[in-house]
């Protein structure tokens, strides 16, 4: 499928490198951009959609890499159906599980654990809630594992592994699995602040520092943040991501931005939500926190779309995220909200409003234009130029 995506107001990457692209157009086919900035005559004239973007602003989708999912588009934790289609609305087109921890009843020996993982991996290779890539199944590390069993699980394709909820005496135990889950090529994840669900315990610092984790999840709480004195030390003694999270501590999210902005680190930002959890659904997570960054915390809104898109695909190895040729055919258009205060999407941000999502573009094909359930309409008016499929890509078809 080849979808044009013309008369943009502007193109924010999700590269810190380059933040902004010249130009007012977008070309996506058959699941990849192929060009971004200008699209020649014969390209647009064979497109099987063309997209007016009516001066609105083109970003990558964003990528929650923290995300409670179990099986399908369901969550127990909220009791909700729907709930990741629901995020699609909010701009997000990728979801990358916390580990399916709270599946009712989780196994916990070694072979239900891992049976779990592989499971979960298998139910998202296929299945895209409302168009939203899922990359689900992650180990969760807890006593027994054998670096046999890490090995295995590799091979079968898993390449996230959690630490945080398994049995170990203390947090300290996790750092041999979480090496022999790093020498097999996984990602690894650990929780980082205080208990989030009945039978955990706080992680801190020296317990994240230790494990030698590749993210630090929520690291500014899910949802209790750590000791002060910590967010220093993951700053300056490593060089692994933090994340923050919505469903966290806000203080200590804008603390760890201006943290690693003093030490000329940006890219190791990463935004998420931590949801669903006790906090709720929050469709428009991703939007509320890019938000506060820029808002509040003084980030550019350039840099604060990166850390929800570009830096995320960097410390998961993942081909989305940025707005460049060959690069996942994932793109969102936002404005400023119809009777806000501002004229254009990056002015609503700095000033602390969510943007209005005018439509959703994954792996090339578009999954609503016109207008998101889940935020106020664009002030300007995206619609569907051309269309030479039976199909109605239309707000008004959701």
């Amino acid at each position: 499928m080849r979808t044009a995506i013309v008369n943009l107001g502007g193109i924010v990457t999700g590269d810190l490198a380059s933040p902004t692209a010249a130009g007012d157009a977008i070309l996506l086919e058959e699941g990849k951009i192929t060009s971004v900035g200008s699209i020649d005559a014969a390209a647009l004239a064979s497109a099987d959609v063309v997209v007016d973007a009516g001066g609105t602003i083109a970003i990558p989708g964003l990528i929650d890499s923290h995300v409670h999912i179990t099986f399908g588009d369901y969550t127990p934790r909220q009791k909700v159906v729907g709930f990741l289609e629901s995020y699609l609305h909010g701009g997000v087109t990728t979801a990358i599980t916390a580990s399916e921890v709270h599946v009712p009843g989780r196994p916990k020996d070694p072979a239900g654990v891992k049976a779990l993982a592989l499971a979960a991996r298998a139910c998202f290779l296929n299945y895209r809630p409302g168009g939203m890539r899922v990359h689900a199944g992650s180990i969760i590390l807890e006593p027994g594992l054998t670096e046999a069993d890490i090995a295995e699980l590799a091979a079968a394709g898993l390449w996230l592994a959690k630490a945080g909820f398994g049995a170990f005496d203390t947090p300290y135990g996790y750092a041999e699995p979480m090496a022999w889950a790093r020498k097999h090529g996984m990602v690894t994840t650990m929780h980082t602040g205080g208990s989030s669900i009945p039978g955990s315990s706080g992680i801190w610092a020296e317990h994240v520092l230790a494990a030698n984790a590749h993210v630090s999840f929520h690291v500014n709480g899910g949802p209790v943040a750590m000791p002060e004195e910590g967010f220093a030390r993951l700053v300056n003694e490593s060089d692994m991501a933090l994340q923050i999270c919505t469903a966290g501590n806000l203080r200590t999210a804008l603390k760890t931005a201006k943290l690693l902005d003093e030490a000329g680190q940006p890219e190791r930002l990463l935004i998420a939500t931590d949801t669903p959890t006790g906090s709720g659904i929050m469709p428009l997570g991703m939007l509320y926190t890019i938000s506060h960054l820029t808002s509040l915390g003084g980030m550019a809104p350039e840099q604060a779309i990166a850390a929800a898109t570009g830096n995320n695909a960097r410390a998961y190895r993942l081909n989305s995220g940025t707005l460049a040729p060959g690069r996942d055919a994932d793109v969102v258009l936002i404005d400023a909200c119809a009777g806000g205060a501002c004229g254009d999407a990056l002015s609503a941000l700095d000033n602390g409003d969510i943007p209005a999502v005018a439509a959703v573009f994954t792996d090339a094909v578009p999954r609503f234009v016109g207008r998101s359930r889940n935020t106020p309409a664009a002030i300007r008016q995206v619609r569907v130029a051309q269309c030479r499929l039976p199909m109605d890509f239309s707000g008004g078809g959701h």
